[in-house]
């Protein structure tokens, strides 16, 4: 080969092996050393099992959130009826609406209405004078899944809002999700916002003369209000109308509160409703508590309402998250808690290391004393190997898990086994009496096809794992597969270039293997 064309790849190759060294060099200085602008001060994020955090592991109630459909559709059809001149009522029952006619007349108007209104559901009769409508099975199974789809971008958007430095949320399953927070070591504050349903609701409170009704606790009475009001069943706002909710100060005793700004939509459908009902008491209600039941005094115009209460400073602005973020469409309950302490992080992150250090100082003793100088060349390409994984995965902003350590580690031996593959292929073809340049040129042909077929199908595993795998068996496959990349680079390229620099310069007289 020509020796300019060598020297190129040499100096490409040693750039390379620069801008890894740079890349990763705020791993190599004393935290709180001052670096450059264009260096990440931070370029490797630790995962749960070496920072420290808290793991929960929710499954979402996909059936409630198709009993909370078919409640909303009830309303919907119960001013349909009403529409069309039907005397009926409409109840909810297991899963399903129930009509019951006051007149069998108007069974087959019903139905007709019934098929047109509301196409997504099934239409049967129950007894001589009543109807039940059921979602089909296909919307049923569409309700679950939009339900976890839906809880999951809600829990996504509350703990980014929560501010915590690289959480995993991932869907587990059918029902589950699974979320890790690395260096959160209060669990129970985290359960509480990730869990917390956050319904709002504006519901009047109800005069005496009023039919339907629900009583309903306040959240936090003070000393003298009531502890609980009777409110009417027409919700009147909900949660949708809110576009902000944002934590203010207050003068009065009861302490901070939270200030709702509502949308354009949500404004006019407030101004509307103060404006119908000055005198009277307006329940704010969330998840089901009552935590304040103003009186309209006059029309409020300007998109925004406040809610109130015995809120410390962490509360209201736990509170203002999950407002922001949206209500989550079905209930979720917490199957499975761990929390790692730092300390234990920090063991698992020296164990590690002290492995990775060990295991690669074996490897590197053993291939210096078994090759010899080609043992060498395989050493530095084996450090190379490490610097080239390190670098890759700072760039593409993976987190190091344990299970990446050991990802990187059986890398190691990945490297190892290809070097070792061209060694004795090259001794073989010494052996048969060919000249330096032949042996070597012939054993880099004929080990790499094993190579490059062993480590295609360890790649192709790596992706089936990252695919199909949770999080810690993610971590090992984002390691492995980078790993195997770099292997192949540095173990057959980059050895190469040093022999074919040697032999256009004409100094390799011998193959020390």
């Amino acid at each position: 080969m020509n020796p300019g064309t060598v020297r190129y790849r040499l100096a490409a190759l040693l750039a390379l092996a620069l801008a890894a060294l740079v890349y990763v060099s705020p791993l190599l200085v004393p935290a709180g050393t001052p670096l450059p602008a264009f260096l990440n001060p931070e370029p490797i994020h630790l995962g749960l099992d070496l920072r420290g955090g808290t793991h929960l592991l929710f499954t979402v109630d996909a059936d409630a959130a198709v009993q909370n459909s078919v409640a909303r559709t009830a309303e919907d059809l119960q001013r349909q009826i009403k529409a069309d001149g039907i005397s009926a009522t409409v109840t909810a029952a297991a899963g399903a609406l129930v009509i019951k006619l006051a007149d069998a007349t108007a069974m087959t108007k019903t139905r007709e209405l019934l098929e047109s209104r509301f196409p997504s559901f099934e239409v049967r009769t129950e007894g001589g004078d009543a109807l039940r409508l059921a979602p089909t099975r296909a919307e049923a199974e569409q309700i679950r899944r939009l339900a976890i789809d839906q809880s999951l971008e809600t829990i996504r958007n509350r703990i980014d809002q929560f501010g915590v430095s690289e959480p995993s949320i991932q869907r587990q399953g059918d029902t589950d999700i699974v979320v890790q927070l690395p260096g959160v070591q209060d669990p129970q504050r985290a359960k509480d916002l990730i869990g917390r349903t956050a319904v709002l609701e504006f519901r009047l409170v109800a005069d005496s003369d009023a039919t339907q009704t629900d009583t309903l606790a306040v959240a936090a009475p003070l000393p003298g209000e009531p502890r609980e009001y009777k409110l009417e069943k027409k919700t009147l706002l909900t949660g949708g109308a809110v576009a902000d909710a944002r934590v203010r100060p207050s003068t009065q005793l009861e302490g901070p509160y939270v200030e709702l700004v509502l949308t354009d939509a949500g404004a006019q459908d407030f101004e509307r409703l103060t404006g119908e009902n000055v005198g009277r008491n307006l329940a704010i209600v969330l998840d089901g508590k009552v935590h304040s039941a103003p009186t309209i005094r006059d029309k409020i115009s300007g998109g925004r309402a406040s809610i109130t209460g015995s809120f410390d400073i962490k509360e209201a602005r736990d509170l203002a998250i999950v407002l922001r973020a949206g209500a989550l469409p079905a209930p979720i309950h917490i199957i499975e808690e761990r929390t790692v302490g730092p300390s234990l992080g920090r063991d698992s992150i020296r164990q590690g290391v002290l492995s990775l250090v060990v295991g690669g100082l074996l490897v590197v003793v053993f291939m210096a004393w078994y090759y010899r100088g080609a043992g060498v060349v395989a050493d530095v390409a084996l450090v190379l190997n490490v610097l080239f994984i390190v670098a890759l995965l700072a760039a593409i902003g993976a987190t190091l898990t344990l299970p990446g350590i050991a990802g990187i580690v059986l890398t190691l031996g990945m490297a190892v086994d290809a070097n070792v593959l061209i060694n004795e292929r090259v001794r073989e073809e010494l052996r048969a009496g060919k000249t330096p340049r032949a042996a070597l040129e012939t054993g880099y042909e004929r080990a790499w096809a094993a190579i490059r077929d062993s480590n295609i199908t360890t790649f192709v595993s790596g992706l089936i794992l990252f695919q199909f795998g949770s999080g810690p068996v993610k971590g090992f496959a984002v390691t492995l597969c980078i790993g195997i990349a770099t292997t192949v680079f540095t173990a057959v390229f980059s050895t190469r270039i040093w022999y074919e620099l040697r032999l256009a310069q004409g100094t390799l007289r011998d193959v020390s293997v």
